[in-house]
């Protein structure tokens, strides 16, 4: 495989009647296939980029050796972790890995919603992003991944460390995809207070939960509209305020909790709340591979794969280790991308057409059709990246019309073409 994302159907030969004689543009080099559907223009993969490195808040005070005895605990647990599928494995689907890719490089976007027929590969597809994650430096043994160079996302012990003028250990890790679990209270989630401990000792003893575990990293639900709603609400809190509160008998305690928050699930087993929706950045609709010559492959390599899992593993590792470059590439390049200010206006204009209720709708395409030149290589946003992500940042957001037959991407594709043309 030479690349992960190859070229897809065009938006041209989605959008409706009059709209293919506008859809002329550059023409990308054909990767690979797409048997999904998918809207927009063509996805990218494969190109090496070099960009400038992100300016960074430093801060003097913390120590960054890791000692020969943590480095050998640490390889020993990745060797030991249960294999994951390789993401450059994976056929087809290019929509939702694009929409990954994009969350990874620029986590600002929001997350993803991934809807789909059952067996089609979405939690695979997710939990094979872990490979891809890039490093992130925080401080040793703090249980929220404190970011040692962004008061942001720092914890209160650290923040306090830090003023005080104390030495902190720092490590690099890997970024933590953490999996909330259907059947998960909300004391495991949010965490929990020692009330005894509180009261006889006079300190705050928290048991953090997993969303203190997946500060700075990933949160993934699967089957997310099956998730009950009092979780649902704390989720929606955490990823709008980038904070998690936990509050028992009068004693208050709070942590950073910023996360791309990643969903999964089947539209025959429920439909999503829009408050819910909303809060996802992007929108990715996956549908079985009809096509019999990539259905046998995809039962092949699944076949090789659990056959024997680390040499199916190493046979990838290559264009695994090609996909984590030009993902820390473009991370490094993203600053310097710039959008015209006629484009933004258009993107506004297209929503506002629409109907796209609030501003996240602008916002999160702007910074999708970034990411996306970004990964390109490109210091300048086109009207192409645009087409390519539009569709994913806007087709959940429309207001439902129960009379409407029309897909709801190729609604925002035919209006993307009446503005942009």
């Amino acid at each position: 495989m030479a690349s992960v994302l190859g070229s897809c159907s065009t938006a041209a030969t989605l959008a409706p009647r009059r709209l293919s004689s506008r859809t002329s543009r550059t023409s990308i080099p054909s990767l690979s296939t797409c048997p999904g559907k998918s809207f927009g223009s063509k996805f990218y993969g494969g190109i090496g980029i070099h960009g400038k490195k992100r300016s960074q808040f430093h801060v003097t005070n913390v120590a960054t050796e890791i000692s020969p005895s943590e480095q050998a605990q640490r390889v020993a647990a990745k060797e030991n972790q249960r294999p994951v599928y390789p993401f450059a494995a994976i056929v087809g689907q290019d929509e939702m890995k694009l929409c990954l890719l994009l969350n990874v490089i620029d986590p600002k976007i929001g997350g993803v919603m991934i809807m789909g027929d059952r067996g089609t590969g979405k939690s695979t597809t997710v939990r094979s992003l872990v490979d891809l994650l890039p490093e992130i430096k925080v401080v040793s043994g703090d249980p929220y991944n404190s970011d040692p160079e962004d008061p942001e996302s720092m914890g209160a012990e650290v923040r306090e460390s830090i003023v005080k003028g104390e030495q902190l250990p720092v490590i690099k890790t890997k970024i933590n995809m953490v999996d909330l679990p259907l059947g998960a209270t909300e004391d495991r989630v949010c965490g929990t207070i020692d009330i005894e401990k509180a009261l006889t000792e006079g300190v705050k003893a928290f048991e953090p939960g997993l969303l203190a575990k997946a500060n700075r990293g990933i949160l993934y639900v699967d089957e997310v509209n099956l998730l009950d709603d009092h979780l649902v609400d704390v989720l929606l809190d955490s990823a709008a305020s980038g904070w998690n509160t936990v509050e028992r008998e009068g004693i208050s305690i709070s942590h950073p909790a910023r996360f791309i928050l990643i969903g999964s699930g089947n539209p025959e087993e429920g439909e999503l709340r829009p408050q819910l929706l909303d809060r996802f950045g992007m929108h990715a609709q996956v549908g079985t591979v009809r096509d019999a010559e990539l259905r046998v492959k995809i039962v092949e390599e699944r076949a090789r794969f659990d056959k024997n899992p680390k040499e199916f593993r190493v046979s990838y590792e290559a264009e695994q280790e090609k996909l984590q470059e030009q993902i820390g590439s473009a991370r490094s390049y993203l600053p310097s991308v710039q959008i015209d200010q006629d484009l933004k206006v258009k993107i506004s204009k297209v929503c506002a057409e629409l109907n796209v209720d609030g501003l996240r709708g602008d916002i999160v395409t702007n910074r999708a059709a970034k990411a996306l030149a970004a990964l390109k290589g490109s210091d300048k946003v086109s009207p192409e990246d645009i087409a390519t992500v539009i569709p994913n940042c806007l087709r959940h957001r429309l207001r439902k019309d129960p009379l409407e037959s029309i897909d709801s991407g190729l609604l925002v594709m035919e209006k993307f073409y009446e503005v942009f043309s």
